[in-house]
């Protein structure tokens, strides 16, 4: 039986391409989705973005046929645009946007359709089934969070093996390793003897940085001391940090970026940007320059700098911290960035940091990894259960969406930290709290 998926404005501002990801289907968007999608198209975001990408594509299929009646796509499915009928039963809901989207659903029920209403809003979700329709999130970009590859684990080995590997320092092991993934390589016979190695080229091998100090800031636990090594190693160009608050993700992205670029000189710039998601996205409203409307929301990026500076006890100006932080912009080879002002640039030779990736979509995501030019390093970082994004979860977020997309590439490694180093307060806020 054919079903009719209609389409909630959020999932086009969540994935453009979505309404051709229903097969044979109809895929039908009410009237008003239109209407929200005309109104978007002007901000200045990836919001903006997705909803022109959006209402390009509507207007493709509307020059191949009419839109009320159904424009046949490519993989076979029907496109239509719907417009709610006036029935009695659903008078109530045509008060705004989101209960003229249900009335449009309803409408198309009454006709016998098989409808399913797709929608990211939890509350629209709710609203939809209460009033009688079948509902589903729209789950192409999710991952199982519960199964997400950690890019690290341990393996139980014979004492000779370890022994082995200490002596020659790589060896064969059998097993469904991935690319880049780190090991903790454990004795049977004394669990106290242990190796930390990296699966790489088919072998496993010794670490190449496990006693690395990155501006002052040395490892204080095993995730550590994986992450300082995926951000020295120049051959891996993407990097996805996992973890709670205080495990130490931001903090050594930064250091590892801060040796790249201003020690070893390996990439022109450090460039740091984060999503801007307090109550609205638009960092409009504040006043001053752009680097003084940022500074609220890069107050995090702000205070890892000066414990680094602080940390490495390196001198450049003589003066306080504050001026050493300058001292780092007017180099021209620190820039801190919103995500809004990436898009469309292309970035060579730079290493980039995004945290609180969480925030992102996938769509999002994809469109930050695509602005890398040749040579660039880009790190994401976040807590996947701190999600201010009201249309994302721990399973659909862009941070491990990627994780899932990119596991047992060359190019790639991630770390789950599982620590807090923040403080005893902060490792306990963490699990009880």
């Amino acid at each position: 039986m054919v079903k009719t998926f209609v389409l909630d404005t959020n999932v086009l501002i969540h994935e453009p391409t979505s309404i051709f990801s229903f097969a044979d289907n109809v895929v039908a968007i009410p009237i008003i989705v239109v209407e929200e999608l005309d109104n978007l198209k002007r901000v200045n975001d990836e919001r903006g973005k997705a909803a022109r990408t959006a209402s390009r594509l509507i207007d493709e299929l509307r020059s191949e046929g009419n839109l009320i009646q159904g424009v046949k796509m490519k993989n076979g499915g029907i496109f239509k645009v719907v417009i709610p009928e006036k029935i009695k039963i659903h008078e109530f809901l045509e008060k705004n946007a989101d209960n003229m989207i249900l009335a449009t659903a309803l409408t198309l029920q009454e006709k016998s359709e098989k409808v399913i209403f797709i929608s990211k809003d939890i509350n629209m979700r709710i609203k939809a089934q209460v009033l009688g329709l079948e509902v589903q999130d729209y789950e192409k970009s999710k991952v199982d969070f519960s199964t997400l590859y950690q890019g690290w684990r341990e393996v139980n080995i014979n004492a000779d093996v370890v022994n082995k590997f200490y002596s020659e320092g790589s060896i064969a092991l059998e097993g469904d390793f991935l690319e880049n993934e780190f090991l903790i390589l454990k004795s049977v016979a004394n669990p106290k003897q242990t190796a930390l190695a990296r699966f790489h080229r088919g072998k496993v091998v010794k670490l190449s940085n496990s006693k690395a100090i990155l501006w002052g800031v040395k490892s204080r636990n095993v995730q550590q001391t994986f992450a300082i090594e995926s951000l020295l190693d120049d051959s891996i160009k993407l990097i996805a940090f996992i973890g709670i608050a205080g495990t130490g993700k931001t903090l050594l992205a930064l250091a590892g970026g801060l040796v790249k670029v201003f020690d070893e000189e390996v990439y022109k710039k450090l460039l740091i940007s984060r999503p801007v998601i307090p109550m609205g996205r638009d960092i409009g409203y504040l006043p001053g320059t752009k680097e003084e409307k940022l500074a609220p929301w890069m107050r995090a990026i702000y205070d890892n700098l000066e414990y680094l500076l602080s940390s490495s006890k390196k001198d450049f100006t003589g003066e306080d911290l504050a001026s050493q932080i300058d001292w780092l912009y007017d180099t021209g080879k620190l820039e801190i960035e919103v995500l809004t002002y990436i898009r469309g640039r292309s970035i060579p030779r730079q290493f980039i940091v995004v945290d609180e990736a969480q925030n992102l979509t996938p769509h999002e995501i994809k469109t930050i990894i695509s602005r890398a030019g040749e040579g660039t390093k880009i790190v994401l970082t976040g807590d996947p259960y701190q999600i201010d994004n009201p249309y994302l979860d721990a399973s659909s977020n862009g941070l491990t969406y990627t994780i899932e997309k990119f596991k047992g590439q060359e190019v790639f490694a991630t770390i789950t930290f599982i620590k807090s180093e923040r403080s005893p307060l902060a490792q306990l806020a963490a699990e009880i709290l």
